[in-house]
This record gives structure tokens, C-alpha cells and sequence, in this order.
């Protein structure tokens, strides 16, 4: 700390105070607290401080490449079946960057919680400064197992599924009910659920057991459809406004590190031309 003693600092904050014609403390006996402009000026100094560090540290790796430590948080189920080829390929093209990789499904501050970058989605983002890309549709499908329908009726028709018992759906549908694009218009249809859960990797394992029928995200169960654990249904119609936007976010800032920026890059060549709900890779 700086050695300074308390005269020193009261008249520095009143000199500042003067120069900016605002009050930047309220004091009391009992209290000592930042005012709201208080709260902005510094809020605005740091991010200066933050882009002179950007600007000096990608000055000095002009020409060499990227290097340090990215801090990447993302959505666990989201990025289930092709994180890990994301983070391999980004890898191996800019080996001097060590990667520390942490996955949730709860609201994350990217600042407060020391992220250079999240791949999250829409509600997992508890600040309005970060910047976001879309890298990712993920569309719900309906699934269920050969073992749950031996000996029951294969629905035919949304209709059809208030005959069967549904494990779970995901949080942002925890309703009885599923709605699907009919034509130009839009219908509900009730379901039954026994079980509920807000994890859909226990919800898939549920399924996988033989019980009942789930609403899950393609990505977390193609391979799972693909192998003949689990079988779609209904494939010919539309759940409407299901598909979950996954993505990209970081601080907006006038100058990125170039570890950031690089992902960034990355992120974009690896997910262009995907189609909505496939392996991006």
C-alpha cells in the first residue's frame, strides 16, 4: 500500500472531488461508502487500466504467439458433445496458452469470477457489459427408450403423449405441457411426469433405465439415438421455441488480450457452416 497518511488522502479525494464537481464518499460517524458516481468514475478506470495492460501486453507479443493463462467457464450439457474437440483444436494451434476450464450450469459474472471468456447461455449471464456471439442452436427432441415402449402404444401424435409418463423436462419448460408448430399455428398438448429433475445429464440416465419419455437437447442424446440407446419421437413435428441459443461471451472492451482474441477467432471457424444441433466439429 501506498504510505501515505489519512491528511494526504482527504486532501487528494477533495482535490479530485473539486476537479470532477461530484461527491464520490458518503461519510457518517459509523459509515464510509462510495457514491454512485464514485462507483462509475472507478468502474472507468479500471477498464482504462485493464486496455493500457491489453495494449502493452499484445504490443510485446506482436509477431510471437499468443501465451498465458485463459480462464474459460461454459455450460456443462450445452457443450457436452463437442467441448472438448473446441478446446483440443484451440490447443493445438496455439500450444503456449494453458487453458483452465470450468463447467456449470449456474449464472456466472465473467469479471467478479475472473473468466476471460464463457460459453454460456442467455441466462447464465449475470452482467450487461459482457459481449455475446451465437455459436450454437440447440434444438429439444423427444426421446425415449425400445425398452419403455415394449408392450405400449408409440405416439403417433402430439396428442398421443398424455398417455405416457414423462421423467422430466428441462427447466425452462418444467410445465405439463408441450406446445408444437402445427402448420401456421401453435398447440399444447398436456404430459404426465413422475419424475423431475434440473439436470438433463440425470434426466438422460433416467431414460436410459427404461422409464418414460423425456425432452432433452439434441446434443446431449444424438450419440446416445445414433447407437439405438434412444430412440426419437414425434420426429416430424416442431416443439416450438425450444431451441437454446448457446453462446459466446466476453467483456466488450476496445482492445482484447490476444489469448481472447484468439479464441474468439477460433470459436467462429470452428462453428461455421455447423448446422443447428449437429457436432460442430
Amino acid at each position: 500500500m501506498m504510505d501515505l497518511s489519512p491528511s494526504v488522502v482527504s486532501r487528494a479525494i477533495a482535490s479530485l472531488e473539486e476537479r470532477l464537481g461530484a461527491r464520490l464518499f458518503h461519510r457518517s460517524t459509523r459509515q464510509f461508502s462510495l457514491t454512485e458516481a464514485a462507483e462509475r468514475f472507478y468502474d472507468g478506470c479500471c477498464r482504462i487500466l485493464d486496455d493500457l495492460d491489453c495494449l502493452e501486453a499484445n504490443a510485446a507479443s506482436h509477431g510471437r504467439l499468443p501465451t498465458g493463462m485463459l480462464r474459460l467457464v461454459a455450460h456443462t450439457t450445452a457443450t457436452l458433445s463437442w467441448l472438448a474437440p473446441l478446446i483440443l483444436a484451440f490447443k493445438r494451434k496455439h500450444p503456449k496458452i494453458t487453458l483452465d476450464v470450468t463447467l456449470t450450469e449456474r449464472p456466472v459474472d465473467l469479471t467478479a469470477d475472473g473468466y476471460d471468456l464463457g460459453i454460456i447461455l442467455p441466462f447464465m449471464l449475470a452482467t450487461d457489459l459482457a459481449v455475446t456471439r451465437l455459436l450454437q442452436r440447440l434444438p429439444l427432441v423427444i426421446v425415449t427408450t425400445e425398452a419403455y415402449l415394449n408392450g405400449r402404444p408409440r405416439p403417433r401424435h402430439p396428442a398421443d403423449l398424455a398417455d405416457h409418463v414423462f421423467v422430466t423436462v428441462p427447466p425452462s419448460m418444467h410445465k405439463p405441457f408441450v406446445t408444437f408448430r402445427m402448420g401456421q399455428e401453435h398447440a399444447t398438448f398436456p404430459i404426465n411426469y413422475e419424475i423431475t429433475s434440473n439436470n438433463p445429464i440425470f434426466n438422460r440416465d433416467v431414460l436410459l433405465e427404461g422409464f418414460g419419455v423425456g425432452v432433452l437437447p439434441i446434443t446431449l442424446v444424438e450419440h446416445d439415438i445414433k447407437a439405438g440407446r434412444l430412440v426419437r419421437l414425434l420426429e416430424e413435428f416442431e416443439i416450438a421455441d425450444s431451441a437454446a441459443e448457446v453462446r459466446l461471451a466476453y467483456i466488450g472492451r476496445a482492445l482484447l488480450p490476444a489469448k481472447v482474441r484468439a479464441f474468439i477467432d477460433h470459436a467462429a471457424e470452428f462453428f461455421e457452416g455447423a448446422p443447428d444441433g449437429s457436432d460442430a466439429a
